[in-house]
C-alpha cells in the first residue's frame, strides 16, 4: 500500500512537471508563461519529495527541508521576476 501511494505522488509529480510545458509554447505574455511554468515545477518536485518521503520515512528532516526549501525559493523567485519586469517596462514613467 506505501509503494501504491509513494508511485502515485511520484507519477502526478511527473504529470505536473510535464504540465507546466507545454505553456511556453502559447502567445502568453512571458510573466504569465513563468508562472505557470515555476507553479506545475513547484507542486510536481513537491509531490516527487513527497513520494520519496513516503518511501523512505527516516529520511524526513532532508526531505521536509527540500520541500520547504522549494517553497520558499520559488516564492522569492517569482517576486524578483514581477520586480525585475515591472521595473524594465519602457512605458512606466519613472519620474512620476
Amino acid at each position: 500500500m506505501i509503494d501504491l501511494l509513494s508511485y502515485l505522488c511520484i507519477g502526478l509529480g511527473l504529470f505536473f512537471w510535464f504540465w507546466g510545458t507545454p505553456v511556453l509554447l502559447t502567445q502568453r505574455s512571458v510573466l504569465f508563461k513563468l508562472h505557470n511554468l515555476s507553479v506545475a515545477d513547484t507542486l510536481g518536485s513537491i509531490a516527487i519529495i513527497f513520494g520519496l518521503l513516503v518511501k523512505r520515512p527516516r529520511e524526513w528532516p532532508l526531505l521536509l527541508l527540500a520541500i520547504l526549501s522549494l517553497a520558499l525559493w520559488n516564492t522569492m523567485l517569482g517576486y524578483v521576476l514581477a520586480y525585475c519586469s515591472s521595473s524594465a517596462n519602457p512605458r512606466r514613467n519613472v519620474n512620476g
